[in-house]
């Protein structure tokens, strides 16, 4: 192994074998080791050793997420090998030209406040982040936890698409003052109507006015257009970090992101801003994982990722037309599908709410029922029509994704499942929310499992 991805994958022998060989590297496990330290790799529990494969001490020392520990030679390796083979993956992704990268074990928001605190010390008399506007919780207390004061920048419609109001980001930065401001925080994944952000003009934007440029890739690495647009980004303008989820993308638990950069040095300031050691979980999961695919494993999952995008949005657009709505015309969004709930809003202001309730009740996770008008207080900031990603967009809508791992089947279901209630809601015969809780049974549940075999 050189640091790369295989192309084929390993069978699980393998990795166990990979991983008992690294462990046994680790001091805990020295037979006769006599340990008389705070912090000697003890565990009580048999299942919790064999569970992290009796790599018990972590990763990094506690100054630097990414030094090596004396005493954990195993967990060391480990943790260098994952970060070299998640750069392997982002570069055949399609950011060819990204230089560094590391695991860090913690979702993408805080690991985005991390960068937040690392540029404070490159740029101490800045208080503002412009932040294109995206209605999603956690990208917004990440600025929020750092110090900073987020400078929200709505979006501009047009057609069905919310997209980045480039003509006001530079405004701002003309009125608040280049100095004062930390960075542009920028998002690529997101759910439809908005799309990623144009990410070649804010980069050559923040070039211009010596600005830093972050970028929420949170679940932006599965799809080939939000990986050109950070490439493009940096090509002609300026990107510092752009940083993505480990479970959105690598299908592992939730708990870890990845911090990735053009400027070496950049991502290895961040990676020693983390304080003190730091759980090796995320990176074993994510490296047993691309071990066990390959690289032309994760390759084959993204290819069919994106054929299921094909497929949703045709049979959703079907089933919108079969409705009267319309499945909104979103281009510029590679993952996110919306369809126009106008039915619905029109005839009954609570019967959008509804939809979403009937849904999750038969087991549809995931699907966003957005009604227009919703508002929502974040840390002291009121954002109108939240959820939408504006003050007022024209209808309400369903969202709908086509991420890694989604298979015909999930789509088939959901969308047989979406056309039953929605002819419910239109007859306004729907039931009471606790008897739908039991009314996905008998006849209806053999046809879903037809469609599952």
């Amino acid at each position: 192994m050189q640091g790369k991805c295989p192309e084929d994958g390993w069978d699980e022998s393998t990795i166990e074998l990979f991983l008992h060989e690294l462990a046994i590297m680790d001091s805990n496990n020295f037979l006769g080791n006599c340990g008389v330290g705070e912090r000697e790799g003890r565990v009580a529990s048999g299942l919790v050793a064999r569970r992290h494969y009796r790599l018990i001490h972590g990763i990094g020392r506690s100054g630097d997420i990414s030094a090596v520990q004396p005493k954990a030679a195993g967990s060391s390796l480990l943790n260098k090998l994952t970060n070299s083979v998640v750069l392997d993956i982002i570069k055949q992704a399609g950011v060819r030209t990204v230089t560094n990268c590391f695991v860090v074990p913690m979702a993408t928001g805080m690991s985005l406040t991390l960068c937040f605190l690392t540029l404070r010390h490159k740029r101490p008399k800045a208080k503002y982040i412009i932040w294109p506007r995206i209605d999603q919780k956690s990208c917004f207390k990440s600025m929020i936890t750092a110090g900073f004061e987020p400078v929200v920048i709505e979006n501009v419609l047009e057609g069905d698409e919310l997209r980045t109001d480039i003509e006001a980001v530079e405004a701002k930065i003309k009125t608040l003052g280049a100095e004062n401001i930390l960075c542009v925080h920028s998002t690529t994944s997101c759910f439809a109507p908005r799309v990623p952000d144009r990410l070649e003009e804010l980069a050559i934007i923040c070039a211009n006015y010596d600005i830093p440029h972050i970028v929420n890739n949170a679940y932006g690495v599965q799809s080939s257009k939000c990986m050109h647009l950070i490439q493009q980004g940096a090509r002609v303008g300026r990107i510092d970090a752009f940083v993505q989820s480990l479970d959105k993308n690598f299908m592992v638990p939730v708990g870890g992101a990845i911090i990735a950069g053009f400027s070496e040095s950049f991502i290895q300031e961040i990676s020693k801003m983390y304080p003190g050691r730091a759980s090796a979980s995320p990176s074993l999961d994510v490296l047993i994982t691309l071990l066990s695919l390959g690289a032309s494993g994760y390759k084959q999952l993204l290819k069919e990722r994106k054929e299921m995008f094909s497929y949703l949005s045709s049979e959703l657009k079907k089933l919108a037309d079969i409705h009267n709505e319309r499945l909104l015309d979103t281009p510029h969004n590679p993952i996110s599908l919306a369809m126009s709930l106008k039915n619905l809003d029109e005839n009954n202001d609570a019967a959008v709410t509804q939809l979403g309730s009937m849904l999750f009740t038969r087991q549809v996770s995931g699907a966003r029922v957005v009604p227009r008008g919703s508002v929502q207080t974040v840390n002291n900031y009121t954002f109108k029509g939240f959820m939408s990603h504006t003050n007022d967009y024209p209808c309400a809508y369903l969202n709908a994704a086509s991420a890694i791992g989604i298979k015909k089947q999930d789509v088939d279901i959901f969308l047989k499942r979406l056309d039953k209630c929605l002819k419910a809601s239109r007859k306004g015969k729907e039931k009471s929310v606790n008897e739908i809780c039991t009314s996905n049974t008998g006849t209806e549940q053999l046809e879903d499992q037809k469609i599952q075999t």
